[in-house]
């Protein structure tokens, strides 16, 4: 009897999503920069070209806009392209298709077309790249109606996002925190599942403050409200979809708590911990015990190398951010 799970990274649950979508549809396809013999660059896509061959697994020139230009036109006549940008900061030549076009077929058809899309694209830092590689520019997406965003944080979580998101109407852009796609490992369903979009995740249960995060600064955020058992009783909420925001799940743990912060390692000013703060503020302005903290990388160009360490929140940074709220 074959296993009913399977101990997975990340990337791992990203393949295995995309593979059991692909089985399971036929109008599923694969496109992107080495994708198909190579495997990806993360070797995210290894296998599904001598599975699924080069009709559905296709190499494509390294030119973005072409990419997801192509996805588009595939998507408006019926077929269910994933195209892959290799780093979130190669995808601004094909930022105007995303934004003037994808996101914006159903409105312009008047319904007659959607674009039933998923651009995936590893981002973030963390893992020692060159310029370009670690940028982790989300909130532009999220500007743009039409176009959902996610970022899933675990294995689990990754596979069944992935999912929704193809199977879903419209445009998604799939944001993969590169930094754990192979920090560790967690049981994922052999059979399809979908975690649906659009639903935040409490990762741990607290009374005094409540902490949004998502993607790679899930695990830092989680190993802060650890060291501070005993102290301060932390509630941690995994964002997962960041459009639509779920902004229920944001303003329940809110009025329980009082407090909050935001963590993410974009930077700071036009970031999304702007966004939950104005939303905790035009909301449940009448529970809030203190500003809101702001947790973030900083408005520079992502450092190279040395000083990665130093530009994205960890544990020390999460933690003292975490006491500054409560203390005040």
């Amino acid at each position: 009897m074959a296993a009913e799970s399977e101990n997975l990274t990340l990337v791992q649950a990203v393949r295995d999503g995309l593979h059991s979508e692909m089985e399971r549809d036929d109008d599923v396809l694969v496109m992107g920069e080495d994708v198909g013999r190579n495997g990806g660059v993360f070797r995210a896509t290894e296998g599904l070209y001598e599975e699924f061959g080069d009709d559905r697994v296709i190499d494509t020139p390294l030119a973005e806009s072409g990419i997801v230009g192509t996805a588009i036109g595939m998507a408006a006549y019926g077929m269910k392209p994933v195209p892959e940008i290799q780093f979130l900061g190669f995808i601004y030549p094909a930022f105007d298709q995303i934004v003037s076009h994808a996101a914006r077929l159903r409105t312009r058809s008047r319904g007659r077309y959607t674009c039933q899309m998923v651009v995936r694209a590893p981002y973030g830092g963390g893992i020692r790249a060159p310029e370009h590689h670690s940028e982790s520019s989300e909130a532009m997406f999220v500007h743009q109606p039409g176009l959902k965003v996610v970022v899933p944080s675990t294995p689990y979580d990754t596979k069944g996002l992935l999912t929704s998101a193809i199977r879903d109407p419209d445009p998604v852009l799939f944001l993969e925190p590169k930094l754990i796609y192979r920090a560790f490992r967690e049981e994922v369903p052999n059979e399809s599942y979908e975690v649906p979009l659009g639903e935040a995740a409490v990762r741990r249960e607290g009374s005094d403050i409540s902490v949004f995060t998502w993607g790679a600064m899930t695990r830092p955020t989680l190993e802060a409200a650890d060291e501070l058992e005993g102290e301060i009783d932390v509630e941690v909420v995994d964002l997962r979809t960041l459009s639509p925001l779920d902004t229920d799940a944001i303003l329940e743990s809110f009025t329980k708590t009082g407090r909050a912060a935001v963590v993410h390692e974009a930077p700071k000013t036009g970031g999304l911990a702007g966004e939950i703060t104005a939303t905790i503020q035009e909301e449940a302005l009448l529970y809030q015990e203190a500003p809101v903290k702001r947790i973030t990388g900083f408005d520079t160009p992502f450092p190279l190398y040395a000083l990665e360490d130093y530009y994205l929140p960890e544990p020390a940074r999460i933690v003292d951010g975490i006491r500054e709220a409560m203390e005040f």
